[in-house]
C-alpha cells in the first residue's frame, strides 16, 4: 500500500519563556528528579507516562496534591485489562471535596447568557450554596448511587447541583434545554433520577425560550422523582401546581448550613452517567467514576491545557455536550470557569472574542464547525482585539481542518498554541490534543495525551504511521467508562468498543499518525465512504468543498448503487447562490486536485440544511440511512430533525 507522506509546516512555537512557565515543564523537573531521568521534551515524558503508568499516576496525585487516600500498592490492577483495570483501587476521594477545597479569593464562576445578564460566583459563594444544596439532598433521603439529574443552561446552579450531587455520592447527568421532550426522557427515562434540577427558560439569539411547558411534560413522564428544584434564568412566574416542586432560593435560605461533609468514595464509584449522541437507537447511559474523571482532567487542564489557580478557563459548549464537564474540572485547578450561554453569533459574528477579550480569558475553547463558520465569514478577528491574555484556542466537535488553522492565525492571533482535540463523551476527555511543550503544524493535532497509548491499527491490528487507519488505545486509562446503565453482562459496552480487537479500545476514528508523530483525523470509520472498495473519509471532502466561496458547508454519504457504493455530497450554499453546472464542475475540479479522483462524488445536489446532533456534529449516519429507507432509529437526537423532510424526496438519489 502507498504511504501517504503528510509532513505540515510549523506554524506556531513556544517562546522559552512559555515553555518554562507551564505546569508541564515544571512537571517534568519533579519526576526526573524524584526518579533520576532525563526526560527532555513531550515525546519523552510521553513515552515515560505509558511504560511508568503506576509511577506516572502516582505522580499526578502528588503534584497536584489530590485530597484522599492513595492506599496501598498497585495503584492500577490488573494494569492493562480493558475493561477492568482500577486505578487506585485500595483508595478514597471525593471530586467536589478536591474542587471545593482551600481558601481561594476572587471568583469561581463567570456566567454571561448573552448581552442579558453576567454574573460572578465566589469561591466562599460556591462552598455556601453547595453545602445548602448538599444538605437539602440529604434530607431528602438521597444517598449514595442515587441519581440526580439536571436540564438546565449552561449557568452557575448547574455546576452547583453537580458539586451538591457527588459530595454526597449521588450520581449527576445533565441534558440542556434546546432537548424536547421525547430526547429528554430518552436519556433520564433509563435511569431513574430522584431530583431534577430546572429552569423557566434560556435566551436565544436575543430571545426568550421558555420551557415551562416542556418541563410539565418531563416531570409528569419521569415517577422516579421525588422533588424538583427550579432555578430561574428568565424570571418568569410560574405556578405548577405540583408539590413536588421546590425554590432554589428557597433550599437556599431555609437549608443554610456551615458543614460541608464530603462522601469518601471509592475511585471507581460513579460520578456521571452521560449519553451517546443517540443516532443509532436510544441513547447509551455511559457511566464514568469519580476518580477516573478527576485524574485525567488533571492530566488534560492541569498539563496540557496548562490550567492553575487564578487561570481563565472557557469553553463554549451546552450542559448536553461532554465539553460541560471537562471545562468545570477547570475547578480542580482552582481556576475560574467561564459559562457563555446563548448564540455564538448574537449580536455579532465576534461577540465570543468580545467576551474573551474583556475577561481576559487564558484558555478559549470552542468548535471546530465554529472556527468554519468564521472562516466562511471571514471575520477579522485580529483588527478588533488585542486578545493579549488568550494562550490557547481549543477545538474539537470534528476535525480542524488545515485552511482553520490558517485562519486562526491570520485572522485571530498569531502569538497562540491552536490545541485540536479528539476524544469523546465515552472517556470524557481526549486521547490526542495539544500540549504546551509541542510546535503546532498546520492541519494536525499535536500529538497523544499523556498516558495514552495511542495507535493507529489496519484490519490485523497491525501498527501504522503515514498510513490511515483505525484510532486505538492499547494500555487502559483511568477514564474508560465503568459500565453502560442496564446493561446485561457489559454486552453493549464490549461491542462498542472492543469487538474489533481484543483487549484494545478502538474508537471508531479513521485516522493518520503523519511523520512528526502528529495525527489527523479524516472522519468517523462508521461514516467511512468505501467505493471501489477503496476507504475514503469524509472530512477529506469537506475540506476541499468548505474552501469553495459559494458552499457554507456539505454533507457526504455512500449510497449503495449497482452492486458499488458512490459518493453523494450534500452541499448548503450561501443565500446568494445556485447549484448551476458551472459550480458542481467548480467543486468535483477542487475535489479531484485537492484530494484525488477517486474522492469526486457521483452526485453533488443542494440542500437548504445539513442535519446535525445537539453537539453540532453532522449527522451523516442518518442521511445514509435515509436514502436507503432505513428507519433512523433516534431521531430525537438531532437539533434539526425536520431538515430530513428535504432528503426523502430528492429524485437525483434514483437517477
Amino acid at each position: 500500500m502507498k504511504k501517504d507522506i503528510i509532513s505540515n509546516p510549523i506554524l506556531w512555537s513556544p517562546s522559552d519563556e512559555r515553555v518554562k512557565s507551564s505546569q508541564m515543564y515544571k512537571f517534568i523537573k519533579i519526576i526526573n528528579k524524584k526518579n533520576n531521568i532525563d526526560i527532555q521534551n513531550f515525546p519523552d515524558l510521553h513515552i515515560w507516562s505509558i511504560e511508568n503508568k503506576d509511577d506516572f499516576w502516582s505522580a499526578i496525585w502528588d503534584y497536584f496534591d489530590v485530597i484522599g487516600s492513595k492506599g496501598m500498592k498497585p495503584y492500577i490492577d490488573p494494569i492493562n485489562q480493558m475493561p477492568g483495570s482500577k486505578f487506585f483501587p485500595n483508595g478514597k476521594i471525593n471530586y467536589a471535596e478536591n474542587m471545593l477545597s482551600g481558601d481561594v479569593l476572587g471568583p469561581a464562576i463567570v456566567f454571561k447568557s448573552e448581552d442579558k445578564i453576567r454574573k460572578e460566583v465566589s469561591w466562599k459563594q460556591l462552598k455556601v450554596q453547595v453545602a445548602a444544596l448538599a444538605n437539602f439532598l440529604k434530607k431528602q433521603g438521597i444517598a449514595k448511587g442515587d441519581r440526580v439529574a439536571a436540564y438546565m443552561p449552561n449557568m452557575p446552579e448547574t455546576v452547583i447541583m453537580m458539586l451538591a450531587t457527588s459530595s454526597i455520592g449521588a450520581i449527576f447527568s445533565s441534558a440542556s434545554p434546546d432537548f424536547g421532550v421525547e430526547a429528554v426522557l430518552d436519556r433520564f427515562g433509563q435511569i431513574e433520577p430522584k431530583i431534577l434540577l430546572t429552569t423557566d427558560g434560556y435566551w436565544y439569539n436575543g430571545k426568550e425560550i421558555n420551557i415551562n411547558k416542556k418541563v410539565a411534560d418531563v416531570v409528569k413522564a419521569l415517577p422516579s422523582l421525588k422533588r424538583v428544584i427550579f432555578a430561574s434564568l428568565l424570571g418568569i412566574e410560574v405556578d405548577y401546581n405540583n408539590d413536588k416542586f421546590i425554590n432554589y432560593d428557597y433550599i437556599q435560605n431555609q437549608y443554610k448550613t456551615n458543614e460541608m461533609l464530603f462522601e469518601p468514595l471509592s475511585l471507581s464509584d460513579p460520578l456521571y452517567i452521560m449519553f451517546s449522541s443517540g443516532t443509532t437507537g436510544k441513547p447509551k447511559c455511559i457511566v464514568h467514576s469519580n476518580g477516573g474523571i478527576l485524574l485525567k482532567h488533571l492530566v488534560e487542564l492541569g498539563l496540557h491545557s496548562n490550567a492553575k489557580k487564578e487561570s481563565r478557563v472557557f469553553y463554549f459548549t451546552t450542559c448536553g455536550w461532554m465539553m460541560w464537564n471537562w471545562l468545570v474540572s477547570g475547578l480542580l485547578l482552582k481556576s475560574t470557569i467561564y459559562l457563555y450561554d446563548g448564540s455564538p453569533f448574537y449580536p455579532n459574528a465576534e461577540i465570543l472574542w468580545d467576551f474573551v477579550n474583556s475577561e481576559k480569558i487564558n484558555f478559549m475553547g470552542v468548535s471546530a464547525k465554529y472556527i468554519d463558520a468564521l472562516r466562511k465569514e471571514n471575520i477579522n478577528v485580529i483588527g478588533k482585539y488585542k486578545l493579549k491574555n488568550l494562550e490557547t484556542i481549543g477545538s474539537t466537535g470534528s476535525p480542524l481542518i488545515h485552511e482553520s488553522f490558517d485562519y486562526i492565525y491570520t485572522n485571530v492571533k498569531k502569538d497562540v498554541s491552536v490545541a485540536s482535540l479528539s476524544g469523546g463523551t465515552d472517556i470524557v476527555g481526549c486521547f490526542i490534543g495539544g500540549n504546551p511543550l509541542s510546535v503546532v503544524r498546520r492541519g494536525e493535532i499535536q500529538g497523544p495525551i499523556l498516558g495514552m497509548d495511542i495507535h493507529v491499527y489496519d484490519e490485523n491490528a497491525s501498527s501504522l504511521k503515514n498510513e490511515k487507519g483505525e484510532l486505538v488505545c492499547i494500555k487502559s486509562f483511568p477514564s474508560m467508562p465503568l459500565f453502560f446503565w442496564n446493561d446485561n453482562n457489559n454486552e453493549k459496552y464490549h461491542d462498542a468498543y472492543f469487538n474489533k480487537y481484543e483487549n484494545v479500545w478502538c474508537h471508531g476514528d479513521y485516522i493518520l499518525k503523519t511523520e512528526n508523530d502528529g495525527f489527523i483525523i479524516f472522519g468517523r470509520s462508521d461514516a467511512t465512504l468505501n467505493p471501489g472498495g477503496v476507504r475514503i473519509g469524509t472530512a477529506e471532502i469537506y475540506r476541499q468543498v468548505e474552501q469553495i466561496e459559494e458552499v457554507m458547508e456539505g454533507l457526504v454519504v455512500g449510497q449503495i448503487w449497482k452492486g458499488d457504493t458512490r459518493v453523494v455530497l450534500f452541499v448548503r450554499l450561501n443565500e446568494n447562490s445556485n447549484l448551476t453546472e458551472e459550480l458542481i464542475d467548480q467543486i468535483k475540479a477542487k475535489i479531484k486536485t485537492g484530494a484525488s479522483p477517486r474522492h469526486v462524488p457521483a452526485k453533488i445536489i443542494s440542500v437548504h440544511d445539513i442535519p446535525r446532533t445537539k453537539s453540532g456534529k453532522i449527522a451523516e449516519l442518518a442521511v445514509r440511512d435515509l436514502i436507503h429507507n432505513k428507519p433512523i432509529n433516534n431521531i430525537t437526537a438531532l437539533a434539526n430533525p425536520e431538515c430530513l423532510e428535504e432528503y426523502k424526496n430528492i429524485k437525483e438519489l434514483s437517477a
